[in-house]
């Protein structure tokens, strides 16, 4: 498993602008390497940016977008098409604008989908969508995600795992179903942090002063049960993208100051 490096960059579009050119590096990279790609996304207000900075970008075109396959690391189980579904805002962002595949696109399954009102049914889906697509060279479960994109809460939150959850304990399961969360809505399904470790790269995202705390116990070594963000780390590389105030409690964890 990689030890956390970190960069800051100077504030929270720049974050994105970079972000989004990291990510066409990844991705194509994975595609020389290998033929096709694998991506987590994530919601939040930086996923988000990260997204439409993308859009944004001409280099976007680098990519073959018929050969990345396209997961997400938790949803919000509300109906299709709802404002507050990641998959809504991704969607919006960048998803209609480039030319992958529907069948490269795999979406947690919406409230009002083919399980009705059963996140755990859900979740237990999402697993063998990521059953299906893992390869004896993986070694598990779980495909070997080329970039796992993560957002970090000012708790310590990544994706729907929340501290001392039962979501944070589960050492067995891919996918769980995740209720009574902190932070509305109370019900979404959730990649686990088992299946987060599975990715060559894990990048997290935040940025502002509120996160300044978790960024710092994150980065010096707290357990995952308490801070799960700690416990999100990849095969080759986890990275820390931040700004400088989400930076301002760990100045001596990381060189260079700002990028």
């Amino acid at each position: 498993m990689s030890r956390p490096e970190v960069v800051v960059h100077r504030d929270g579009d720049l974050l994105a602008a970079a972000t989004a050119a990291r990510l066409v590096t990844s991705l194509v990279d994975a595609q020389t390497a290998r033929g096709s790609a694998s991506l987590v996304l994530t919601g939040g207000r930086t996923g988000i940016a990260v997204l439409e900075h993308l859009r944004a970008t001409p280099a976007r075109d680098a990519v073959d977008w018929t050969r990345v396959d396209l997961y997400w690391g938790d949803e919000r189980f509300l109906p299709a098409g709802h404002p507050e579904r990641n998959e809504t805002q991704a969607r919006e962002a960048l998803l209609d604008h480039v030319p992958v595949p529907a069948s490269r696109v795999h979406v947690m399954e919406p409230s009002d989908g083919r399980f009705g009102d059963d996140p755990e049914a859900a979740a237990e889906a999402y697993a063998d969508v990521l059953a299906a697509a893992a390869r004896p060279e993986d070694h598990g479960s779980v495909p070997s995600f080329d970039v796992c994109l993560l957002g970090v809460g000012e708790e310590g939150h990544v994706a729907s795992i929340f501290p001392d959850s039962p979501a944070v304990h589960e050492r067995e399961r891919a996918v769980v179903a995740v209720r009574d969360c902190p932070k509305p809505p109370p019900t979404r399904v959730s990649l686990t942090l088992p299946a987060i470790r599975a990715s060559r790269e894990v990048w997290l995202m935040t940025t502002g002063a509120a996160k300044a705390a978790a960024v710092a116990e994150g980065l010096a070594g707290a357990g995952e049960v308490e801070l799960p963000a700690a416990g999100a780390r990849g095969q080759r590389r986890t990275l820390w993208l931040l700004d400088p105030a989400a930076a301002a409690k760990a100045p001596d964890l990381f060189t260079p100051p700002l990028a």
